[in-house]
Formats: structure tokens, sequence, C-alpha cells
């Protein structure tokens, strides 16, 4: 059996992370919460808890995809 290089599953992760990161950053700053605003208030602290959470998730996602892949692929080798 074939596995593919380590970097790939690290590549996928970092994609999962980002795209999810961006997501929450988007979505805070649609409802009116600055990640980047002065000091530490309301608003950047559900804009920094929305970014984690979505990093988090797409983390996650990322993960789940590159298993079913592997998975899918480890079936079609069998004998």
């Amino acid at each position: 059996m074939q596995q593919k290089p380590l970097w790939v599953e690290g590549v996928a992760d970092a994609v999962g992370f980002l795209g999810g990161a961006l997501l929450g950053y988007w979505l805070g700053r649609l409802l009116g919460l600055d990640i980047f605003a002065e000091g530490y208030g309301n608003s950047a602290i559900g804009g920094i808890l929305l970014v984690g959470i979505g990093g988090g998730l797409g983390l996650q996602l990322a993960r789940r995809w590159h298993r079913a892949r592997a998975g899918r692929r480890h079936e079609q080798e069998k004998p």
C-alpha cells in the first residue's frame, strides 16, 4: 500500500483551518464584530471567538474529508 507524504495531510489541515478562520472572520464582520477593535471589548472578543471556532471546525472538516478519501482509496486497493 502506498501512502501519500505527510506534507499532503499538513497542507489539507492548513487549508481547512485557514478557510474556516476566514469564514469565521467574515461572519463576525457581518454581525458587526471587529476582531481588530481597540482593546478587548465585547466586539473584539466575539470576533476572536468566531475566528477560533471557524478555524477549528474547518480543520476538523478537512481531516474528515482526508480520512474519507483515504478510506475509499484503501477499499479500491483490496483484491
